[in-house]
């Protein structure tokens, strides 16, 4: 069974939107106003003045702070292996869940 689609008006930038999505119409309205917001920082704090060269630098920005998130996640899930790993082998053999 699939999720049904939404249906949901957003503005972003002065322009409105519909987006369908199968997302909850509040996490749709949560996302377009964090690229509003993007959009709108970079307009306010550079010479830019075109909202299309604002979009693609806000863009740029909210997938640096995406990467860099996944990094960050992914060196978590790593130290938590390694820590998971030394904990192991302080547990008795019949508790260490090792496949055989």
């Amino acid at each position: 069974m699939t999720a049904s689609k939404h249906s949901t008006r957003v503005t972003i930038c002065g322009e409105e939107y519909t987006i369908r999505t199968d997302a909850s119409p509040d996490h749709t309205r949560a996302v377009a106003a964090h690229v509003d917001k993007a959009i709108r920082e970079v307009m306010g704090n550079a010479s830019v003045v075109e909202s299309h060269k604002a979009a693609i630098l806000a863009a740029l920005s909210i997938t640096d702070d995406l990467f860099r998130e996944r990094s960050g996640r992914e060196s978590l899930a790593g130290s938590m292996d390694s820590l998971s790993s030394e904990l192991r082998r302080w547990l008795p053999p019949g508790k260490r869940g090792e496949s055989s």
